[in-house]
């Protein structure tokens, strides 16, 4: 939210209440069958949050299960959004459907004081029959979680007022496990470990939280003030009244809004969507990204804010109708600091896997367990990097080609770190040779590998020419590659520079 304080209302079981469920009912709002939000009468039975469907109705089996509708939310949203804007304070931030965030300072000076401006944002949502709780704090996370208990955090004192709570709350599961394990059950305590020792254990995601645990933001001050560079739009001719083909160009740019985030490694702290309209004007709406929405997610939020706008004849209020521009403008960028994902080509690694992961990393190091990015290159040590699970790939990374002379299917089943000692041999015992025009001096007979022995040679093929960065004298690389076969079944792939035979890689 940037420097200063900051003020976060909340809207307690606002997907429950969006829902359109009778608020005596239990009721439960379930996504990907688990509970996302669960009404007064649910919790009472055992009901709770990020629990299995099927656990929540074994402890409430009269439980009423609605399908989670983010953008129904959104719809109930908006207007509580906009009446804030016009009663309250002029700009905020959407988080989530009911929860907002805005800087405190210039409105409490207004308003005269922290409490009277929580006190009013309670009463600007309750006049539309929602009721709401406000929190203030020098971080967004301390806010919302003050929120809940409508309390107001005094200036500079986040950590220690986060240091009693469980470290369940800092929302990593994973994370939370480990540290449990290990005997850190608050927040403070986890404040406490040396930082260096916190991102050598538990990788960037643990550093993050860890900033957040001693009371600083969790990403690092942003490294870019100009985000014009990166923000998307999606023209509209002619002028455009229809919400799904809107909702169809938000996906679309909203991927190329993240496809060049990416590119560029880093991450928005928050969201402007916006509107242009036939008639001139332009209507926008904030929201909380800090890297975790998808394109789609994007793309429900817009839906929602549209039709909330359409309903309450905001988008036909001038002369012509329809919308011309959908823009996305990224704000508050900082570098990018390893959301994991598709350690096993899933979208999404499964949580599961994560905290499997995570105990492994606790146990052996944080490099002991590592994902795979490929990349260009030739051989196949190359195209390859081993990154640590829950870090980004920092490293130099090879472009992906095109690459003459890449080495083609099948790839070797393994890959030496260190190219191993190797002799080929012909009949007479004489080393095998290549010249400079890739002729062999002899047929291949022999081979003998340091530390598997000998074997005769079935077959062979190349040999191919790898002539590297010529232009660098200190780095330039003049190699050739053959693959052998071996009559005990074993192949290899071999490479001679300077005379001198290496085994690279192993088939099989």
């Amino acid at each position: 939210m940037g420097k200063g304080r900051v003020l976060v209302g909340w809207i307690p079981d606002l997907p429950v209440l969006a829902s359109g469920a009778r608020s005596a009912e239990a009721v439960a709002v379930v996504h990907r069958d688990a509970v996302v939000a669960c009404s007064a009468a649910a919790r009472a039975a055992g009901v709770r949050r990020r629990m299995r469907l099927r656990v929540a109705l074994a402890r409430c089996p009269q439980l009423h299960v609605v399908e989670r509708d983010l953008a129904a939310e959104m719809r109930a949203f908006e207007p509580v959004v906009r009446h804030v804007e016009d009663t309250v304070m002029p700009r905020l931030e959407v988080i989530r459907p009911g929860l907002i965030a805005a800087p405190a300072r210039g409105p409490s000076r207004y308003w005269g004081g922290e409490r009277q401006l929580a006190d009013r944002l309670v009463a600007a949502v309750a006049e539309l029959g929602f009721p709401a709780r406000a929190g203030l704090a020098d971080m967004v996370f301390t806010a919302a979680l003050a929120a809940r208990a409508g309390h107001i955090v005094p200036a500079g004192a986040d950590a220690q007022w986060l240091a009693p709570y469980p470290v369940g709350v800092l929302g990593l599961p994973r994370l939370t496990e480990l540290l449990t394990r290990l005997g850190i059950h608050t927040v403070g305590r986890f404040a406490a470990l040396p930082e260096n020792k916190v991102v050598a254990r538990f990788g960037a995601e643990g550093a993050a939280a860890h900033r957040t645990a001693r009371g600083q933001e969790a990403r690092p001050l942003s490294v870019r003030t100009s985000t014009d560079e990166h923000t998307v739009a999606y023209g509209f001719e002619p002028a455009e009244q229809r919400l799904e083909p809107i909702a169809f160009a938000a996906k679309a740019i909203a991927e190329q809004l993240h496809d060049r985030l990416a590119v560029a490694g880093a991450v928005c702290a928050r969201l402007e969507a916006g509107v242009e309209l036939a008639d001139g004007r332009t209507l926008t709406r904030l929201f909380r990204h800090e890297g975790r929405l998808s394109a789609l997610a994007v793309a429900e939020r817009v839906r929602g804010v549209l039709q909330a706008w359409a309903d309450a004849g905001a988008l036909d209020a001038g002369g012509e109708r329809g919308i011309v521009r959908l823009v996305l403008r990224p704000e508050r960028l900082s570098a990018a600091t390893g959301h994991q994902t598709a350690l096993f080509g899933e979208r999404e690694t499964p949580e599961e896997v994560e905290r499997a992961a995570a105990r492994v990393q606790a146990m052996l190091g944080h490099r002991s367990v590592v994902r795979v990015e490929l990349g260009g290159g030739r051989g196949p040590a190359e195209r390859v990097r081993h990154v640590p699970f829950g870090d980004v790939d920092t490293g130099r990374r090879l472009p992906a080609g095109p690459w003459p002379g890449q080495l083609p299917a099948p790839h070797p089943a393994t890959v030496f770190p260190t190219w191993l000692p190797a002799q080929l041999t012909d009949d007479a015992g004489q080393s095998v040779t290549v010249s400079g025009r890739m002729a062999l001096s002899a047929a291949p007979a022999h081979l003998v590998v340091e530390g598997h022995g000998e074997a005769k040679v079935a077959g062979w093929a190349g040999p191919w020419p790898v002539l590297e960065q010529w232009w660098d004298r200190a780095r330039s690389r003049r190699i050739a590659r053959m693959q052998i076969a071996a009559a005990d079944g074993g192949a290899w792939l071999l490479v001679i520079e300077h005379g001198r035979w290496w085994a690279e890689a192993h088939y099989g």
